[in-house]
């Protein structure tokens, strides 16, 4: 589902000081809804809550594919989340950020796929999806091929001040590595 279409709607409710329209934002502490002409304004009021899991609003035209009922953005206890909302008959929930695959196994273990995820500060990275068995994660993103140096099966992309350079990803090595295989501290020649 995507995020910018949940809080595309707005509750037809005109600001209390500058009369232009709320619309329904998401913070650190939970939804809320904020005047539609911020930074100009900065009027902000917490919606109402009811509780955990509490609706936020129900999403037109989006069917649960469970039973057909209608789907309901909730806040919940660990953020925002899509759910039916003939909740409890109907328990089917969805992220709204579904995790990257990629098609690249895990090279610590072999038996993975790695996946996107977030730490609990936000910043992203790269895990085995067979965690606690394997705890194998790079902090950037990961890329099909072999280090020149060590022979280690995958290198990861920096973004640095001259452009994105290619990296093993092996912690012992860290090496650079160049498309072409070749370190970029070696001479060319």
């Amino acid at each position: 589902m995507n995020k910018t279409a949940l809080f595309a709607a707005r509750k037809n409710e005109p600001c209390p000081q500058c009369g232009a329209e709320l619309t329904i934002r998401s913070g650190k502490h939970g939804a809320f809804l904020g005047c539609s002409q911020y930074p100009a304004c900065d009027f902000v009021r917490p919606l109402k809550s009811q509780g955990e899991g509490h609706i936020i609003k129900v999403l037109d035209g989006q069917r649960c594919p469970q039973c057909g009922g209608g789907l309901v953005l909730r806040q919940g206890r660990y953020g925002m989340f899509v759910a039916c909302g003939d909740y409890p008959a109907c328990e089917h929930t969805e992220t709204i950020d579904k995790p990257d695959e990629t098609t690249l196994a895990c090279p610590q273990c072999q038996n993975g796929k790695l996946i996107q995820r977030r730490s609990r500060y936000g910043k992203t990275f790269y895990a085995c999806d067979r965690y606690p068995a394997c705890q194998f994660a790079v902090n950037y993103t990961p890329v099909e091929g072999i280090c020149a140096f060590c022979q280690f099966p995958l290198l990861i992309e920096k973004k640095m001040a001259r452009g994105i350079t290619r990296f093993c990803a092996s912690k012992a090595c860290g090496k650079p590595v160049t498309s072409g295989n070749r370190s970029e501290e070696e001479p060319r020649g």
